[in-house]
């Protein structure tokens, strides 16, 4: 497969459930932003048919694939059976990102061109560095993902300002190494797990600044229960590991990877 920036070696992973609406929009605008990729939309059974609408538009656009992730646990659920079949057909480079159109596709080539020319085995567009921005949000809304952001910075000890993102490139030996099909989080809690094993593997974190908006039609999946769901396990992963990191300081043993729940 080619090696260049959004050619065929790259798979554009979107989980989708109720997105009828902007499937059109988000699927056309990808193939734009890079015409050689691949596609790979995921509906958790969508009553409003996103998935026969996805596969419309994939004879129409072309190399648009539709999984059906019925079984799939949440997000995290969708995202690990997304990177299963990815890897399995052997594409290097694996983007994910939102179908609800908050993720402009048009970044896509930044992500890509930033984990070519870098070192990096992650690269997350982020609403948190220089550049970044989040124009609907309320300063309070900004207030609390900001501090969210940065509580899960401190208590993991990982250099990353929008470990909430959702919008990232990956390198497929970095989902590997990670142990992306051993997370457990089905939640947004997700993409901060990941991005913990990623940094607990060793790999390098970049961050590209990216606008993010609010969808315009449909309802959002967030909830109190999510969020409050994914800080928790941040404190749980956090208490957890420092033992065990200093546990093996002391045995003289070293660090691994943070083992599963």
């Amino acid at each position: 497969m080619s090696q260049v920036p959004g050619g065929a070696d790259t798979l554009v992973v979107i989980p989708t459930y109720q997105e009828a609406e902007n499937i059109r929009a988000v699927l056309t605008r990808v193939r734009a932003a890079v015409p050689d990729a691949h596609i790979l939309v995921v509906d958790g059974t969508s009553p409003d048919g996103t998935a026969d609408l996805a596969r419309s538009l994939g004879a129409e656009l072309g190399n648009i694939d539709v999984l059906d992730a019925q079984h799939a646990a949440g997000l995290g659920g969708a995202y690990r059976a997304g990177f299963r079949l990815g890897l399995e057909r052997g594409y290097g480079t694996i983007v994910e990102m939102d179908a609800d159109l908050s993720h402009d596709p048009e970044a896509i080539p930044s992500l890509l061109s930033t984990l070519h020319e870098t070192q990096a085995a992650l690269v997350i567009g982020s609403r948190y560095v220089p550049g970044g921005s989040i124009p609907n949000w309320s300063r309070h809304r900004q207030a609390l993902s900001r501090w969210g952001n940065r509580y899960a910075a401190f208590v993991l000890g990982i250099s990353v300002s929008d470990a909430t993102s959702g919008y990232r490139v990956y390198r497929a030996e970095t989902l590997e190494q990670a142990g992306y099909d051993t997370t457990t989080t089905a939640g947004y809690g997700f993409q901060i797990e990941l991005a913990y094993r990623v940094s607990r593997t060793g790999g390098g974190i970049a961050e590209v600044p990216i606008r993010f908006v609010d969808r315009v039609r449909g309802n959002s999946k967030m909830t109190t229960t999510i969020a409050v769901e994914a800080l928790g396990l941040v404190t749980w992963w956090g208490i957890r590991d420092r033992s065990r990191d200093l546990y093996r300081r002391v045995r003289g043993g070293s660090s691994t990877p943070p083992e599963t729940a």
